[in-house]
């Protein structure tokens, strides 16, 4: 079962690629016009899993470990180029799983992790596992956490076809057991909002202990899916953070 990226194809190659990992229920399409605003120096590149948009016709993961190991085996990380991941919610865990697993496997680091509305891996749990409810309690669990547009819960065709992913990204999360291990020595960047009734922003202060790289956190206005609402500043925030690695990235090709 492969994973693969969709790539937006509106600007070449940069000197940093961007990995962006969707949140539950969602796909690539979620990153679609992401390209068109950040820097030249940075190649956007929206992640498409299992289950959903263009691979609809394939069968979801839902526990982690197998999940990211397909992903270290085929996503096409350029060996000895700067590459970053961003995470929203569900995303975010794999962004992070996914960079201990490319560090285990070759020692390269993401050049900047950015992780969004999701708690520190180490935290416990604060709401109880609902991947495995009966389909009715299920979506009023799904309505209560409101990590689900209403615009797919209160529609009963879209429910039948992406339900199945939303239950299977949701047991992801809920089986997800963090195993300890040293920090990252890369910058990581943690997005949250104000009034996200999910992950509080003390559970996102917690990401500083993963790392030993600069650590930095931003709050912004929303819920629990602000990446929509907020996506202006989400981006120049981008731009702001990795705006290092591709000018260095640039002034050591105008010197050779």
């Amino acid at each position: 079962m492969s994973v693969v990226p969709t790539r937006p194809g509106v600007r070449p190659p940069g000197q940093v690629r961007l990995y962006c990992f969707p949140y539950s229920g969602a796909g690539a399409s979620a990153y679609r016009r992401w390209g068109e605003s950040l820097p030249a120096g940075v190649e956007v590149v929206p992640v498409e899993l299992p289950g959903r948009e263009t691979r609809f016709g394939e069968p979801p993961f839902d526990r982690m470990g197998p999940l990211v190991e397909a992903l270290g085996r085929e996503l096409p990380i350029p060996e000895g180029a700067p590459f970053a991941l961003f995470g929203h919610s569900l995303g975010a865990l794999v962004a992070f799983e996914l960079a201990r697993r490319v560090r285990r496997s070759s020692g390269a680091l993401p050049v900047h992790l950015f992780v969004s509305a999701c708690r520190a891996p180490h935290l416990p749990r604060r709401h109880p596992a609902v991947y495995d409810l009966p389909e009715p309690a299920f979506r009023d669990a799904l309505r209560a956490i409101g990590g689900t547009p209403g615009e797919i819960l209160e529609n009963e065709e879209l429910m039948e076809i992406v339900g199945p992913v939303i239950r299977a990204d949701y047991a992801v999360c809920d089986t997800y057991r963090y195993v300890p291990d040293e920090p990252l020595d890369c910058p990581l960047s943690a997005f949250g909002a104000l009034d996200d009734p999910i992950v509080a922003p003390s559970e996102l202060e917690g990401w500083k202990e993963h790392t030993r790289g600069p650590f930095r956190l931003r709050l912004l206005p929303g819920g629990h899916l602000f990446l929509r609402e907020q996506r202006n500043l989400i981006l120049r925030a981008l731009t702001t953070d990795l705006s290092p690695c591709f000018s260095e990235a640039a002034a050591g090709r105008d010197s050779s």
